[in-house]
């Protein structure tokens, strides 16, 4: 039997830390949070993004009755920017929480599993890394590749094994 040990280093930051860049994607997500359709769970999460070429998109999670049928506010940023601007890549990641109060969920919370999937997959179809900004009230934890989130991922190569 073997041991290993696997560390993953991201920083931890308030709020007043954040660049004027992370600031206006925090603002993009908090607006998009307000709008998320979470009828049944009242978990309403808001996502940004800033691509290469400047820009910046934002998605909510979007619930249905039918589950699974919603998709999570990372995905729809995500997906949104790549039908958008297929050749720009993601360079920041921005995910935040409200609760019932539109204040901020005290712990910063991290994308789901399938979520954490996308963000990979995507990392490695545009060839390279994007930061992932979690934010909560108190702090916010900042990952410089979405793959720290997800270090044992499935990529393609284990469909050619």
């Amino acid at each position: 039997m073997k041991v290993n040990e696997l560390k993953i280093t991201y920083i931890e930051k308030s709020h007043q830390e954040l660049s004027d860049v992370e600031q206006r994607l925090l603002k993009e997500a908090t607006q998009a949070a307000q709008k998320a359709y979470a009828p049944y769970s009242h978990f309403r999460v808001g996502a940004a993004v800033k691509l290469a070429n400047g820009e910046i998109l934002s998605g909510s999670n979007q619930e249905n009755a039918a589950y699974p049928s919603g998709l999570c506010a990372e995905r729809v940023a995500v997906y949104y920017a790549n039908a958008r601007y297929p050749q720009s890549s993601i360079e920041t990641l921005l995910i935040t929480v409200l609760d019932e109060n539109d204040d901020y969920r005290c712990e910063p919370v991290p994308p789901c599993g399938a979520c954490r999937q996308v963000l990979t997959e995507t990392e490695s179809r545009q060839k390279c890394p994007m930061r992932v900004l979690l934010v909560g009230k108190d702090e916010v934890l900042e990952f410089g590749s979405a793959s720290d989130l997800l270090p044992f991922i499935f990529t393609s190569n284990e469909l050619k094994k």
